[in-house]
């Protein structure tokens, strides 16, 4: 686990699940294996 805030987590989820991309400056979350557009 790279990212101790639950709300995140749960983005992190739903995206993996659906398939979809996060958008986000949050370098912790850019660790998961999730597709991320970085801002």
């Amino acid at each position: 686990m790279h990212h101790r805030d639950p709300f995140d987590r749960m983005l992190i989820a739903q995206a993996q699940t659906e398939g979809l991309t996060l958008v986000t400056r949050d370098a912790d979350i850019q660790k998961y294996d999730v597709p991320i557009l970085a801002v």
